[in-house]
């Protein structure tokens, strides 16, 4: 695969791509709102925390599909006894409320330059830079992304290239390197902390 050999070329991640073999390839979601309200969800929780309560907020729509509209027709205390709080509730209603009047469109978003997907995204309440590249990275099957705003990545590069965590220009020009493969590569090093994210 193109990737791996040009990842390859890297030494120290030659190392992780040897100890963990090749990684599934990037997928491209069906429904972007839906992984959206996920992520939003998922926000500064543990995976299994977020699972659970992930969980919960799907059965408050039965069989209906969790779509704009229907959101914003679920009474938010009903949405606050799944375990979200009333920030991510503004925040996924407000998502939802843009769609419906059409301030934004989820299926051109899918178009757009990785640039622009962040721009787009981030006018959106409640989504910040982070949660716009794992979107990009996990939603949108993009090849080239990193987040210099990941903590963990930014601990794993520290401990593989031993440089400050902090030093985020550094960090940067490492990066670089992996170029135009950089998701790929920032796979390899949540595995090597054993900390995959949940978008």
């Amino acid at each position: 695969m193109n990737h791996t050999k040009h990842l390859q070329k890297d030494k120290k991640i030659a190392i992780l791509i040897e100890q963990f073999g090749e990684l599934p390839l990037l997928t491209h979601t069906e429904d972007l709102f839906l992984d959206i309200v996920e992520s939003i969800v998922s926000q500064q929780l543990s995976v299994k925390a977020s699972n659970t309560i992930w969980s919960r907020f799907k059965l408050l729509f039965g069989k209906k599909k969790i779509t704009p509209k229907n959101v914003l027709a679920i009474d938010d205390e009903k949405i606050r006894a799944a375990g979200i709080s009333y920030s991510k509730i503004k925040y996924m209603k407000g998502l939802a409320s843009m769609i419906e009047k059409n301030e934004i469109d989820l299926e051109n978003v899918k178009t757009l330059s990785n640039e622009e997907v962040l721009m787009e995204l981030t006018r959106v309440k409640g989504i910040g830079p982070w949660t716009a590249e794992m979107i990009l990275m996990f939603s949108l099957g993009r090849e080239d992304v990193f987040s210099l705003g990941d903590i963990g990545l930014r601990n794993a590069i520290a401990k593989i290239y031993t440089v400050d965590r902090d030093d985020v220009q550094r960090i940067e020009k490492i990066s670089n390197k992996w170029k135009p493969y950089r998701t790929y590569a920032a796979r390899y090093l949540w595995k090597s902390l054993d900390n995959m994210p949940k978008p």
